[in-house]
């Protein structure tokens, strides 16, 4: 496939600086940028049963902590050392 891209001067500079042409400089820019996105872990879906033991790891001890007051929620509380 041949794509026309327009290159603006300051990347054609750090090509030319770097001892490449603006284009070949590009086309590894590009396909390092591939490379990146084919490296990374694809996301399975999760089954209903996967995402309830992940929830309920979540909420392991859940049960210990303590229970505050509605007035620690307040937007005051939050930022109280602040004008």
């Amino acid at each position: 496939m041949q794509v026309t891209v327009n290159i603006p001067d300051e990347l054609a500079a750090q090509a030319i600086a770097k001892g490449s042409t603006p284009e070949s400089f590009v086309e590894k820019l590009i396909a390092e940028k591939v490379a990146a996105v084919e490296d990374q872990p694809t996301r399975k879906k999760l089954t209903s049963e996967e995402f309830d033991a992940v929830l309920d790891s979540l909420a392991k001890y859940s049960d210990k902590i303590p229970n505050l007051p509605d007035e620690a929620f307040t937007r005051a509380s939050f930022y109280q050392d602040h004008d």
